[in-house]
């Protein structure tokens, strides 16, 4: 058996199941598309589940992967073992329908034995133990020795999930040797020991599990196989665990040459080196594919690993920022199989080189408070932290529940994470009911009749072409008085009501496009379309003002959308898709669409970057969008499948469900088109419609989102016309020309300054000699020197600098100083050394005096400030603040 490099693995795989007529795809995203179930892709078939159901038409009956994996359930026993890891590669070879077990089973044989060169004589497969016919061709087709095939039961040879697709499975274990072995003489495929290990997992969907249980044949037979590539390599190379494979072994090797420390020499720093080889090759991959780090979703768990990998470092004695030269490491381990990885080399460093930064100052800012935890917990002899301190440490400082166990951990304490987990539901729960609050269902949350719950019939929309068609009233809804939704026949001028057509052509909000309005009319009819909302069940629900006349239901009406703001909506959701592109242009690949909203009035579009933009990119950005306006590309609408768009290069929005039939806007020519995204909303014909592209605003909305707001069309004209005003106000104001503009401001700006610092000056100089006078009118008890005054002091800090200087004039003197400001009076005292030495307390003074006008405060020996609400007790105030100067001195 050659030894082979993880790489040739992959490569040899591929290839094998190429010549066996199958379509090669390279691995899909560690981001699942339109999976909302998952976070992340965690196995060689999830991504290919719409083929399998039958949801989607696959592009090949016959396929082979590569899968890029993330598991991250165990992730705290990353390390502690050489068996975990969150990242992996699954091969994979799938028939939707196509081949079944006599061809899987001896192409699994094949590949092992003729191409990999595994020796015979150390493989065993095992098979469920009520497959026969698997059993038959492991024995009769491949020609395996019975005693060499395992037949094991239901828990270990049979994939199902609930109700739906199932079936047996065949498993390939590879036998390591009696030295891995347990020594029992009854050793054998299926024991717990590490000499018999499985790589290579052959599921044969056969069956549907019905609802009481039983078990219905498939029509239609599908393969689905999975070996964990890393365990191949481990094989091939004869090493014991993943981390001693040749390309991970290089991660581990550069982790070892930044810390200095040789593995294997401890447990410690062996835990350490591995945590950090893992999570760096997961960090990586997941960036290289969209992800980044947030305080929740799959971002969490970005962040989660990158924290991770840093703190360990510092475990390690790594002092500096080194989790980018991992990376970097991880690129070169893997650039030949994805190259994208060389693509966005420069952005997959800026993102960890920010994370790792911004860790940085977290562990800073929350090291000393989680220490205190610890001292004060220690020092009541518990043996948990607070949950509620834990959860305030993360809410308020960013510091992680996972760093704060492991520190906890090393000073011998737990943490309560009942308490903590009680504190995130409660301040999950809030925030959900703010959003429900906020924004809530079509119907706005309220029990339907059931006639419309039972019809599930969609309302045909034309209004992609159409803006004045007609429609059948099918239903409409009013609420009763006490709010309840209720069908009525027909609805009166003055009412508000809402309804259902079976075509129309008003566009309900969705897809971040904002609704038509129109009217709608008939013979001695007429209503105005207010908003258009679509439920669930594909119904768009008109609100409508009726204006004169009467609605029926099955009544027939006339639709006219209001032309001039589907123009205007339409300017902004295509100007949308040019700016995505130019974005990308500017950015990089990395930019992803994150949210978005298009109205008659302005766009907002939501981004994945991390980091604020500067002006020339800006600049840049609204430059591009522009000439592509300017051009007058062509904008044009196609219907086709899903898969034929994605086969085009369209793009589409992770989390978004497309149908099987999908519309491709495309900006630009069909042979070289600038965009080309999938899209359900409206859009212009031509892209010179837009007339004109100004960005409002730029401003961060989240960890690693960006939002731009801007404006096209009519709205960029108001507002340049906006802007000419202000500037033809300002060089009447100025008398100055448009191009004399910023130098005159400069200039104005210049001389502000100056005479802002010779002011000051003044000010500074009158409040020397204010403070010489009072000084001098110091009245003198038990030695000390004492002042009590009102003075004029437009704020806390001029008042506060007056009792200052009063103070330096003093060598053994006390000073409480007041003023009146707005509606509420301030008070300051000040002592000096040899004041404090006498028994002078300014805080108490202080206290006095506030106490006395209605207020309070307090503060050190020497130096206090309070407010009061009463300003008709000053007089009482400054009385009261002396007398505790003297009672102070013992006077």
């Amino acid at each position: 058996m050659e030894p082979l490099g993880l790489n040739e693995i992959r490569e040899r795989y591929l290839n094998f199941f190429e010549h066996k007529a199958h379509l090669r795809l390279p691995s899909f995203p560690l981001v699942p598309q339109n999976d909302p179930s998952i976070l992340l892709i965690n196995a060689g078939m999830t991504p290919l589940k719409p083929f399998f159901t039958g949801a989607q038409t696959p592009p090949s009956l016959r396929i082979t992967t590569c899968q890029k994996c993330i598991r991250t359930p165990d992730i705290d026993n990353v390390g502690q073992t050489a068996r975990h890891g969150t990242y992996f590669e699954m091969l994979g070879n799938f028939s939707f329908g196509d081949y079944f077990k006599k061809e899987a089973i001896p192409w699994a044989w094949e590949f092992c034995t003729k191409v990999l060169e595994m020796p015979e004589d150390r493989l065993y497969p095992s098979v469920y133990e009520e497959d026969d016919e698997a059993y038959a061709i492991w024995r009769d087709d491949v020609g395996v020795p019975e005693d060499r095939i395992t037949r094991l039961g239901k828990a270990d040879n049979f994939w199902e999930h609930g109700t739906g697709p199932c079936g047996p499975c065949s498993e390939i274990y590879f036998d390591r040797g009696e030295k891995y072995g347990c020594g029992s003489a009854d050793c054998k495929v299926g024991c717990e020991c590490d000499r018999f290990v499985e790589f290579w997992n052959l599921v044969f969907t056969q069956y549907n599990r019905e609802e009481d249980g039983t078990y219905t044949p498939l029509q239609k037979k599908n393969i689905d196989t999975g070996g964990g590539l890393e365990r191949f390599a481990c094989i091939m190379q004869g090493v014991d665990n993943l981390f001693e494979v040749d390309t991970i072994r290089s991660i581990l090797d550069k982790v070892c040459e930044l810390s200095g420390v040789v593995y294997g020499k401890n447990q410690k720093d062996d835990v350490a080196i591995r945590v950090i080889t893992d999570h760096a090759r997961s960090s990586t991959m997941m960036i290289s594919d969209g992800v980044l780090p947030s305080n929740e979703g799959r971002g969490y768990v970005l962040r989660r690993l990158m924290r991770r990998a840093a703190r360990f470092g510092r475990l390690l004695g790594i002092k500096d920022l080194f989790l980018t030269q991992i990376a970097d490491q991880v690129i070169e381990q893997n650039k030949e199989a994805y190259p994208s990885l060389i693509e966005k080399r420069s952005y997959i460093m800026t993102v960890i080189r920010k994370e790792e930064e911004a860790f940085a100052k977290t562990v800073e800012q929350g090291s000393s408070i989680l220490q205190n935890m610890i001292e004060a917990a220690q020092a009541q002899g518990l043996s948990a932290l607070s949950g509620e301190d834990v959860f305030r440490l993360h809410d308020t400082y960013g510091f992680p529940l996972d760093l704060t166990r492991e520190i906890a951990k090393d000073a011998g304490l737990t943490v309560d994470e009942a308490g903590f987990t009680a504190q995130m539901k409660k301040q999950k729960d809030a925030a959900r009911a703010a959003t429900k609050a906020k924004t809530d269902t079509a119907w706005g949350g309220k029990e339907l009749p059931q006639e419309l719950l039972s019809d599930r019939e969609a309302t045909d929309f034309v209004g992609y072409d159409e803006l004045v068609s007609k429609g059948i009233v099918r239903y409409i809804i009013k609420e009763d008085e006490e709010g309840a939704l209720q069908l009525v026949p027909e609805a009166f001028s003055g009412d508000k009501v809402v309804v259902i057509f079976d075509k129309t052509s008003f566009y309900a909000t969705s897809g971040g496009q904002t609704h038509d309005i129109g009217m709608i009319f008939a013979n001695e009819f007429c209503a105005d379309v207010i908003s258009v909302d679509k439920d669930a069940s594909g119904k768009f629900l008109h609100s409508i003002l009726i204006k004169e006349g009467a609605i029926r239901q099955g009544e027939t009406v006339d639709q006219k959308v209001d032309v001039d703001r589907r123009l205007s909506t339409a300017r902004h959701h295509t100007t949308t898709h040019i700016l995505q592109k130019a974005l990308r242009d500017v950015l990089g690949d990395h930019v992803e669409q994150s949210g978005s909203m298009v109205s008659d009035e302005r766009l907002r579009f939501d981004f994945t970057h991390f980091q604020a933009l500067t002006q020339e990119e800006l600049e840049s950005i609204e430059h591009q969008v522009n000439e592509v306006i300017l051009r007058d590309e062509p904008v044009m609408t196609h219907v086709m499948t899903q898969d034929q768009a994605r086969a085009m290069g369209a793009m589409a929005l992770f989390g978004e469900k497309y149908g099987d039939t999908v519309r491709v806007i495309t900006v630009g020519s069909k042979e070289a088109p600038y965009s080309m995204e999938l899209c359900g909303g409206t859009h212009l014909t031509h892209s010179g419609q837009a007339g004109m592209f100004r960005i409002l605003s730029e401003s961060g909305i989240a960890s690693g989102v960006r939002r731009i707001e801007a404006v096209t069309g009519r709205s960029a004209i108001a507002l340049a016309k906006s802007e000419h005003e202000v500037i033809k106000e300002m060089t009447s104001i100025l008398k100055a020309t448009p191009d004399q503009l910023a130098k005159k401001v400069i200039g104005m700006a210049a001389e502000i300054k100056t005479l802002e610092k010779q002011l000051e000056q003044v000010r500074e100089a009158q409040c020397g000699n204010e403070a010489q006078d009072l000084a001098q009118k110091a009245e003198s008890i038990a030695g000390v020197d004492v002042v009590v005054a009102e003075i004029q002091a437009e704020s806390a800090d001029a008042l506060r600098d007056t009792a200052d200087k009063v103070r330096d004039r003093m060598d053994n003197g006390v000073v409480v100083l007041a003023a009146v400001q707005s509606d509420k009076l301030m008070f300051v005292v000040m002592a000096s050394p040899k004041a404090v030495s006498a028994g002078i307390h300014a805080g108490t003074i202080v206290k006095a005096a506030a106490t006395a006008a209605g207020g309070g405060g307090g503060g050190r020996p020497d130096m206090a400030q309070a407010g009061g609400k009463n300003l008709d007790a000053l007089p009482q105030a400054l009385s009261a603040a002396k007398a505790e100067v003297n009672r102070q001195l013992g006077v």
